[in-house]
């Protein structure tokens, strides 16, 4: 591990108001999104969606690196040039979700642990050599009845833990995602008291692993209120709710928090973002910006629907996205931007 190194990386990712673009999806799950327009989940389709998406021009002036899943990171695109290529081209930092997916946790009706520690030292060195220089890792918190419990919290910033440390070991940047999930009709404070507990076990499983805090990035939930509450939070309140969390929990040692938009509608995620900011006016000693999946790529399938003839549309919705929050990001977003689609 060097440590200047994976600074460098991480400054790099979290960079004048940056963010991620997160299309690490399974196949089965980039099936089900295909589904809903018709498209066939054939390998060459999901090649020309990811490329279509990472071959966006000038997509690295608001977007710094891009999660892959592995399929993705071996493919080339139609005319020969290896992913990874094509990406640092444009300006993109190559990543790749390493963890094998959520399953029951044994024990814990209700609750999740992820795995893929099983090889994933040697997994790290393939990817790295591959071009990737940065990772991701996403555990799952449910909010319920007597849930989670304090075996939940444990198992899970463990195993972010033992990633974090692996990563940096193979020269990788570990982004940590634990994901409060939005389901659940809890109001905001009991989301706040989840989210402080996951934060604090995490950042106390991290210093145990002896994981070196200024060379990884968090991925984080924002506080809000499960989707089915009574009462739901405005964009000021959710900001501030998340802003207390993070200053109760995070170290000021982690360069930056990236956030995921975690269902939340895509000017929502962006509004909420781009509030913190404002709030914070760059006190907080950590960069804040996003790491989307859906809130980014979502309407650039909506315009693409498979077709050849969408592809402009497709990447002018993304682009359109990805200034807006980079907007958001620096604190400079304004809802009018939102009628400047390319």
């Amino acid at each position: 591990m060097n440590p200047s190194t994976l600074e460098d990386i991480a400054h790099t990712l979290l960079n004048d108001g940056k963010g991620l673009l997160a299309i690490d999806e399974s196949t089965p799950t980039c099936g089900t999104r295909f589904a809903d327009y018709g498209i066939d989940n054939s390998e060459d389709n999901r090649r020309d969606y990811r490329a279509m998406l990472l071959g966006t021009p000038d997509l690295g002036s608001c977007v710094s690196g891009a999660i892959l899943y592995d399929e993705t990171l071996r493919m080339k695109t139609a005319d020969g040039t290896p992913f990874a290529t094509m990406m640092t081209a444009n300006g993109i930092v190559p990543g790749i979700k390493v963890d094998t997916g959520a399953k029951d946790l044994a024990g814990h009706p209700g609750e999740k642990i992820t795995e893929g520690l099983d090889g994933l030292r040697e997994r790290l060195a393939e990817y790295h050599d591959m071009g990737a220089r940065f990772a991701k890792w996403r555990a799952v918190i449910t909010i319920g009845n007597d849930i989670p419990t304090r075996g939940c919290y444990e198992a899970n910033a463990h195993a972010l833990a033992r990633y974090a440390g692996l990563c940096q070991e193979a020269g990788i940047v570990p982004i940590v995602e634990p994901e409060v999930l939005l389901e659940g009709d809890h109001d905001i404070d009991r989301c706040y008291e989840v989210t402080l507990e996951t934060l604090t076990q995490l950042f106390a499983e991290l210093r145990a692993q002896r994981v070196h805090l200024p060379g990884l990035i968090l991925k984080a939930s924002m506080v809000l209120p499960g989707k089915n509450a009574a009462q739901q939070a405005d964009v000021r309140e959710v900001a501030a709710a998340t802003l207390r969390c993070l200053y109760a929990s995070v170290p000021a040692a982690v360069p930056g928090v990236a956030f995921l938009s975690g269902g939340q509608g895509n000017e929502d995620a962006t509004a909420h973002l781009d509030a913190m900011n404002r709030l914070d006016a760059g006190k907080a000693p950590w960069k804040l910006t996003f790491s989307y999946a859906r809130a980014l790529q979502q309407p650039a399938l909506d315009a693409w629907r498979g077709e050849k003839a969408n592809v402009d549309a497709a990447q002018a919705a993304l682009a359109h996205r990805a200034r807006c929050n980079r907007a958001a990001a620096l604190g400079e977003y304004d809802a009018e931007q939102e009628k400047q689609v390319a």
